[in-house]
C-alpha cells in the first residue's frame, strides 16, 4: 500500500463552515460495516479541520449508532460546544444516506498543551523486538475483516485468542500504509484488537462496539520518534456479563512512551 491510502480513506470535502462530505472506503471495511477505528479517525479529522488551530486532541468519545455501509457517501457536521483559550469542546456527527440518519456521534476535547510535571503509574509490558518476530495480518486466525489487511499484528501473549484463562493480550500493531503515527492513527489503532468476548469462548461470536473513548497522551516529540513504526498494543477486559463487555487498551511506542489509552463497551452475543 502507498502511504497515502489511509489519508485518501479519511479525505474530507468542505461543504460549508463545519460541514464535510466523506466516503466510506471499502478498504477499511470490518466484519460488520466500516471499521470502528476508521470511523473514529474520520470524526476526529473533521473536528481538527474545522478547528484549524494548533490545539491537539486530548480525548475522543464516539458512539456507534448504526452500521456504516462500505462505499456509502457520508456527511459530517462539527460544532464547537464551548471552552476557552486552553481547552475547547467539540461535537462531530457522522450521517449517511439521503435521510441523513446518524451513524456515529463523537465528542472531542482539544487542548493547548504546555510543559508540566507529571507521573505514570503503569509500566510498559516486556516485549521482544518486533523486527525479531514474523508479522501477520490482523484478520488471520480471527474474524474476517477487510481492515485486517490494513493492519500488521505481531502476537506476543494471549494468542491463540480462544478459550483462555483471562482476556489479556499484547501484540505489536501497525497500519500498513506507511503513514506516520499521529492522533488520527492513534484513534484508528485504539480499536485494533480482537473482542475480549472471544477470549472466554471456544470460537468466533458476534461482537460490536457500542462506544469507544480514546485518551491521547503522546507529546509531539514522542510521535516524531515513532514515525510509522510498530506500537505495542496492550489489551485487557474488566468484566463481560449480560451481553456487554468493558475492554481497555494501552498503546506504547518502541521507545517506551505511553502514547494513548482507550476504553470501550462492546455488545456481544
Amino acid at each position: 500500500m502507498a502511504a497515502g491510502d489511509l489519508d485518501r480513506a479519511l479525505e474530507l470535502a468542505c461543504v460549508d463552515d463545519g460541514l464535510w462530505n466523506g466516503h466510506a472506503d471499502p478498504n477499511y471495511e470490518a466484519a460488520n460495516g466500516m471499521y470502528g477505528g476508521w470511523t473514529a479517525a474520520l470524526a476526529l479529522r473533521a473536528v481538527l479541520e474545522t478547528a484549524a488551530s494548533e490545539a491537539t486532541p486530548a480525548a475522543l468519545t464516539i458512539n456507534f449508532v448504526k452500521m456504516i455501509e462500505p462505499g456509502s457517501e457520508l456527511h459530517i457536521a462539527t460544532r464547537r460546544v464551548g471552552g476557552g483559550r486552553s481547552v475547547s469542546y467539540w461535537q462531530s456527527e457522522v450521517t449517511s444516506g439521503d435521510d441523513r440518519e446518524t451513524a456515529a456521534i463523537a465528542s472531542v476535547v482539544l487542548t493547548a498543551r504546555r510543559d508540566t510535571d507529571g507521573h505514570i503509574d503503569v509500566p510498559m509490558p516486556p516485549a521482544p523486538d518486533p523486527d525479531s518476530l514474523p508479522p501477520r495480518l490482523l484478520g488471520e486466525g480471527g474474524p474476517p475483516a477487510s481492515f485486517g489487511e490494513r493492519t500488521d499484528m505481531i502476537p506476543i501473549s494471549g494468542f491463540p485468542i480462544f478459550a483462555r484463562a483471562n482476556t489479556r493480550s499484547t501484540a505489536w500493531v501497525r497500519e500498513t500504509s506507511g503513514r506516520a503515527v499521529d492522533h488520527l492513527l492513534l484513534a484508528y489503532l485504539a480499536d485494533a484488537r480482537p473482542p475480549r468476548s472471544f477470549f472466554w469462548s471456544e470460537g468466533l461470536r458476534p461482537s460490536t462496539t457500542l462506544t469507544l473513548s480514546v485518551y491521547f497522551h503522546a507529546t509531539h516529540d514522542e510521535l516524531a520518534a515513532v514515525g510509522d513504526d510498530y506500537l505495542l498494543s496492550e489489551a485487557f477486559g474488566t468484566r463481560g456479563a449480560n451481553g456487554t463487555s468493558e475492554e481497555n487498551l494501552r498503546l506504547w511506542s518502541r521507545q517506551g512512551a505511553l502514547l494513548g489509552t482507550s476504553q470501550q463497551l462492546a455488545w456481544y452475543r
